[in-house]
């Protein structure tokens, strides 16, 4: 099967063939910034207890692809929907080399610190916050340049850690795991592509009620581990397959049953499209996307 960096480099030559094709592929769709609306009623999740979740992830900041322009847009936009909580997936640091500027995170930070929300902003790390983080790769330690940017920000990052939160006097949990893919390992281990920083069991530890949780997860893949006790799961990384056809994505990282969209297993998971590129900047089939999640209240649909 086709790698995913292989195709992307594939469709990028054959693109290139004829320029307005490859312009076409990235900039049509990115002048359509969508909002995505999930309205849903995981078992786990108490009917009455309505919440609101505004996602973000994948921004992959870079000029021309995701100015800080771009992102400030993408601010305000997320503002307008006045959702009770903010959450940020991961990658914020671009996946490509295609690009005139790659913008540091001393400069995409600040712009998401513009971020408001009645609960508050959080966030996770994604793999390449830590892939392209040179020196904690070579020392296999540390904190990485994007966490320690957010947090001079005003907003906390999670690294499977729990924090319990309310919502009209009722309770629930805001869990974030840290990354299934942080680390290259040493060549010795080569057999073994990725080293993760994540551990499930140390986060749903530090949930001491029964109150129901949300889990943050940059990667879908963990979803296969997941316990029933976890109402929904948020996830990116996949960016929809970045060229979807027909509901099909030619390259699915996580697998297709977990490349794009809501999925039922024993919890509740929504994978957003994300909203820039990685290895090629175009998507094809979709757009980029905010996601607003809408868990309990009338209306809610039952997977």
């Amino acid at each position: 099967m086709i790698s995913r960096r292989h195709f992307f480099r594939l469709f990028g030559g054959l693109g290139a063939l004829g320029v307005t094709t490859t312009a076409y592929g990235f900039s049509e769709p990115a002048l359509q910034l969508r909002v995505t609306r999930y309205n849903l009623a995981p078992p786990q999740w108490p009917t009455d207890l309505k919440l609101k979740i505004a996602v973000i992830t994948d921004l992959h900041a870079c000029d021309p692809w995701m100015s800080l322009d771009r992102i400030q847009g993408i601010v305000e936009r997320t503002n307008a929907l006045k959702a009770d909580v903010i959450v940020m997936l991961g990658d914020y640091v671009a996946g490509h080399r295609k690009v005139t500027r790659f913008i540091p995170a001393s400069e995409w930070a600040p712009v998401l610190a513009g971020l408001k929300a009645p609960l508050g902003v959080h966030a996770i790390l994604g793999n390449h916050d830590w892939w392209e983080d040179k020196e904690v790769q070579r020392e296999g330690k540390g904190h990485t340049i994007a966490r320690r940017a957010l947090e001079a920000s005003g907003i906390p990052v999670y690294d499977n850690d729990a924090r319990r939160l309310t919502k009209d006097g009722r309770p629930f949990w805001l869990a974030g795991l840290g990354d299934q893919l942080a680390y290259f390992p040493a060549r010795r281990f080569r057999p073994v592509r990725r080293v993760g920083v994540d551990d499930l069991g140390a986060t749903l530890a530090k949930v001491t009620d029964d109150a129901p949780i949300i889990l943050l997860a940059h990667e879908p893949d963990i979803a296969k581990r997941v316990p029933e006790r976890v109402s929904l799961q948020l996830s990116g990384h996949t960016h929809g397959g970045q060229v979807r056809l027909l509901g099909w994505s030619p390259v699915a990282p996580s697998g297709q049953r977990l490349a794009y969209g809501h999925i039922r297993m024993k919890h509740d998971i929504v994978v957003s499209g994300g909203l820039g590129c990685s290895i090629m900047p175009f998507r094809i089939g979709v757009p980029p996307e905010i996601v607003l999640v809408t868990l309990g209240g009338q209306g809610a649909v039952v997977a």
